[in-house]
């Protein structure tokens, strides 16, 4: 965890500064104390950080759990309510006993892809409005219709009335800073690689909203800044934790919250990993069931202290590897940043402005929502770009979970129309651990469904083995598998193990791209 620590800890400042107005964002439209959203964004970089088994992911308050919380804090009280995150962090603890977390590898790659560039086109509409000085929507929300009656597209519209000339010149600075030192800066001298360009564009924003105070329209004026809550003394500080009312356990409505709790801030879990494990450059598998443990416990020290429920997120998380987050460092790190900086410094946090943070969000959302990833999809074929394009429109014009279902939803009558013809299974046979030789046989059709039996063979598989993957009788291999062939040839190198497969264009070994073989074998086939 602390080989990196030369890239780890930049990627870790760029997280902060992405979570800090998240965090509060959320705790503002849930309806509760902005403290609250601070203490799931600590929690969940050191506790769930430390314990989980991913090494990029970065978990906090959650957007998609805010109507939920508001909800049940407006019938139960905020003190019932937090009995409500402690119970729903148990029964997570639970599922992860039960080994739930199995239910990720059930999303098929079209979708978790199809989420990832939905949230980023909704991350980069969000924030436009924010880099104007329109801030009516709250940092962080991710869902069309707005608690304001409003939705993505009418804010568009509405900022024009309300344009900040002095936002507007912080975001053009802020993004020419980002995109000079990525692009230029980074490649001339190490340094540039060593502090990280956001916060250079952090620091530049303070500096313009401390000159600039009594400018007139060039000003920012508070509102458009960070509005951490500034304790006056040691003792109003811990006065901001609130402890939950255990006597009101025997209520079902708290119940009921903390089974909703559970359920959602698992799912979503679940999905952020599948989605991060993609993005990781070395494809590293994030152990699933280990993650619920480490979310639920999450979840009951933050509910134990007067915190949000929490999730992975999947801004967090995508921030922190395009910001060359390499180990679960980062995020412990990032947790540590946001305690520390709240009790010693909220003053300078609230210098802040708005705009800088929205920048650096407009880049994570375009680089999460390129146009090669479209491009790439639609090569992939029907089966694949149209579950993504749906799973897209769904997310962007309702919210995270509608368009996920969506998705599915979708792949799954295009995974039962091509498996009208065949059958679709996974056959093992001729096992031998005594000589490390093993063989697996794919059948006719081997789509989504099989790809959790088919990683856990493979990562299952010891050092030094030899594998003979026959696929002679395979006629539709589905891209997800192909998937996850590729992303196992990364592991099979470093345990040394040797991948023979046995094809109709006869056999090859370790073959260095699996998505060019199995396109050859497609046409041969055809």
């Amino acid at each position: 965890m602390f080989k990196n620590l030369n890239k780890d800890i930049p990627a870790s400042v760029v997280v902060f500064f992405v979570a800090l107005p998240l965090c509060l964002g959320i705790a503002l439209a849930s309806g509760a104390p902005l403290f609250s959203g601070l203490i799931a964004g600590i929690v969940g970089g050191i506790v769930v950080g430390s314990i989980s088994g991913s090494q990029l992911g970065v978990s906090g308050p959650a957007a998609g759990l805010a109507v939920i919380v508001l909800g049940a804090i407006a019938s139960l009280g905020f003190e019932n309510f937090l009995v409500a995150v402690v119970i729903g962090g148990v029964l997570q603890l639970l599922l992860g006993v039960l080994k739930a977390g199995v239910i990720g590898y059930y999303f098929p790659s079209s979708v978790i892809k199809g989420m990832l560039a939905g949230i980023g086109i909704i991350i980069f509409l969000k924030q436009i409005p924010h880099a104007f000085g329109y801030d009516k929507d709250y940092e962080g929300d991710l869902a069309f219709s707005q608690a304001d009656g409003e939705n993505t597209f009418s804010e568009l519209i509405n900022m024009l009335d309300y344009v900040s000339p002095g936002a507007i010149l912080v975001t053009v600075i802020s993004l020419i800073i980002l995109l000079l030192w990525e692009k230029v800066l980074s490649k001339k001298h190490k340094i540039f690689t060593i502090i990280p360009g956001p916060l250079v564009a952090v620091a530049a924003g303070v500096i313009y909203q401390i000159t600039m105070v009594g400018s007139g329209n060039l000003a920012i004026s508070p509102e458009h800044l960070v509005q951490v809550p500034v304790p006056e003394s040691a003792a109003d500080f811990f006065g901001q934790f609130t402890f939950p009312n255990f006597g009101a356990i025997t209520n079902p409505q708290i119940w009921i919250a903390g089974a909703t709790i559970a359920i959602v801030a698992s799912l979503e879990t679940l999905l952020c990993v599948e989605a991060t494990d993609k993005l990781d450059p070395q494809k590293r598998i994030t152990p699933t069931n280990r993650e619920l443990f480490a979310q639920g416990t999450g979840n009951i020290v933050s509910g134990l202290i007067g915190g949000l429920p929490i999730t992975q997120v999947i801004v967090r998380s995508s921030a922190n590897i395009q910001s060359g987050g390499q180990s679960k460092f980062s995020a412990i790190f990032h947790g540590f940043l946001i305690l520390l900086s709240v009790i010693t410094i909220p003053f300078l946090l609230n210098k802040i402005p708005l705009a800088v943070l929205a920048a650096i969000l407009l880049i994570v959302g375009y680089k999460l929502a390129k146009p090669a990833l479209f491009k790439q999809m639609f090569s992939l074929g029907k089966s694949q770009f149209i579950p993504f394009i749906v799973t897209i429109v769904g997310i962007v014009f309702t919210d995270l979970l509608i368009g996920i279902g969506l998705g599915l939803a979708v792949g799954i009558i295009v995974i039962l129309l091509n498996s009208y013809k065949n059958s679709h299974f996974l056959h093992k046979e001729g096992y031998d651990v005594n000589d490390g030789k093993f063989k697996m046989t794919l059948a006719e059709e081997v789509t989504f469904l099989n790809k959790g039996a088919i990683s856990r063979e493979l990562h299952s598989l010891p050092e030094n083995a030899y594998l003979e993957l026959d696929v002679t009788k395979t006629k539709n291999l589905d891209h997800d598998i192909v998937e996850i062939l590729d992303e196992f040839s990364v592991r099979a190198k470093e345990k040394n193990i040797t991948i023979k497969i046995i094809s109709e264009r006869g056999t090859i070994e370790n073959p260095s791209s699996y998505k060019e073989f199995f396109e050859k074998e497609k046409k041969q086939i055809a």
